[in-house]
């Protein structure tokens, strides 16, 4: 695949080794400073998963200020997924920045937000007419697609599933199902929000199939909540937080088909999932679902914040005039850089490149687990995927053990993340514009970090 360096966009990528380097130990003198200094000046409430401070990053590289060149297994939690500081990302942000930054759009418009709502049009499922609108986070665009869902159905209440993760403001943390980090000491939480069981096939019986698990779910909303006052399901196609969970086959589909006979919009939140990092645009293609209204965020400029509500036109154009928006949703440099992004994963075949990466990581992790009995389980699509770790005698989560292999690779400059409802899963979420060779070298940090801890 072509390197960052050989990119044929018209403005070349800074030039930045494709090699780990440890020029100090992790974290090395300066990042030490600087973090003495965040401590003094940045609420405590503001953690970081790594002690160190990036400079420069491209392709699968990050640079840190004492000169470290770390391996990249995070991509920004899903956010670089074309590479950071993408060629063409980094030549349409310098242009639009140069011509404006800021009008608001709901001032005076603008053509890069009307061509990223057509683009998302384009690539979102589903063959009918749709809409978007444009927003800054995650978190913002679910919260406006519960609005909208409310909106169109008359309807009030909000299903959700066992390890969600929604975002942090009240509702969507009402959403999201993990207490801590994320909800504890903030409530109380926004109301009309109820639970429901997720397919999640390494813990359920197994006899507990996509169909079983389905049922399960609707025969508790239906006792629970009841069709007629529910607006939406609102479910991750793979979680992300929650420990990259992937349903068993069958259990969207059954419920996309229950919501369509209820008049109950399926909301698909991509925003982890999606903008090509499971080898489709979007997770739940997968499935052969097609959404109601889909959330994107993260992936889809680049590290610009946008996010998107898109969705079949009758239900976005419910909403009266002046009820979506924001001073800063669909800024132009956002938009630029989702156009660049779009047009990239194109180009380069980055779908192609994330089915690649899918091979090697779930066939050295399964490698892994053949002959480790902690790694309970190994899950994912494209370059979403994790390893779960357990006691292999009771099968209980190992919090301890994803912490300690997490820790070895940081010390050995390959940034990891952890996730899961009980802490014990490691994520890999690498840029798609990492190598074979970085990405291997990266596995076996992790490899030799879990042979420490026997």
């Amino acid at each position: 695949m072509t390197s960052p360096e050989e990119s044929p966009a018209s403005t070349p990528a800074p030039r930045l080794e494709q090699t780990r380097h440890l020029a100090s130990a992790i974290p090395g003198p300066v990042s030490r400073e600087l973090m003495s200094r965040k401590q003094a000046a940045v609420s405590v409430g503001v953690s970081t998963t790594m002690p160190v401070f990036a400079t420069r990053a491209a392709g699968g590289i990050v640079e840190d200020v004492d000169g470290n060149r770390l391996i990249d297994l995070g991509s920004g939690i899903a956010v670089t997924t074309v590479g950071n500081s993408d060629p063409r990302v980094v030549a349409a942000v310098a242009t639009q920045v140069a011509a404006f930054t800021h009008t608001c759009f709901m001032v005076t418009p603008y053509e890069g937000y009307v061509a990223v709502a057509e683009q998302l049009s384009r690539l979102t499922p589903g063959e009918f007419e749709k809409r978007s609108a444009l927003f800054n986070s995650g978190a913002e665009a679910v919260e406006n697609a519960v609005k909208i869902a409310r909106t169109y159905t008359g309807r009030d209440a909000v299903v959700v599933f066992d390890h969600a993760y929604h975002g942090r403001t009240n509702l969507t943390m009402a959403m999201t199902a993990k207490n801590m980090p994320y909800k504890h000491g903030f409530g109380p939480f926004a109301g009309e929000v109820y639970r429901a069981p997720m397919s999640y096939p390494f813990r359920d019986d197994p006899a507990m199939d996509g169909k079983l698990a389905a049922k399960r779910a609707i025969d508790q909303i239906e006792v629970q909540v009841g069709a007629d006052n529910l607006a939406a399901i609102v479910i991750e196609p793979i979680q992300g937080e929650g420990g990259f969970v992937v349903p068993a086959p069958g259990f969207l589909a059954g419920l996309a088909e229950w919501c369509r006979s209820h008049g109950v919009l399926f909301i698909a939140d991509e925003v982890q999932s999606g903008f090509g990092r499971t080898g489709t645009w979007f997770a739940v293609e997968h499935e052969g679902v097609v959404p109601d209204l889909v959330v994107s965020a993260k992936g889809i400029a680049g590290g610009l914040p946008l996010s998107a509500v898109t969705g079949r036109a009758e239900v976005m154009d419910a909403v009266h005039a002046g009820g979506l928006g924001g001073t800063y949703g669909g800024n132009p440099l956002a938009c630029a850089a989702a156009l660049a992004v779009i047009e990239t994963i194109e180009a380069d075949d980055l779908l192609a490149r994330a089915r690649r990466i899918e091979e090697i990581l779930l066939g050295r992790l399964r490698d892994l687990q053949a002959g480790d009995p902690r790694i309970g389980d190994v899950r994912g699509r494209g370059a979403m995927v994790a390893a779960e770790f357990v006691d292999p005698t009771t099968g209980d989560p190992d919090a301890a053990l994803a912490k300690a292999v997490a820790a070895h690779a940081h010390a050995e400059g390959v940034i990891t993340l952890t996730c899961g409802t009980w802490g014990n899963v490691i994520r890999f979420l690498p840029p798609l514009s990492i190598s074979d060779e970085l990405l291997t070298e990266g596995l076996d940090i992790v490899a030799a970090g879990l042979a420490a801890t026997r």
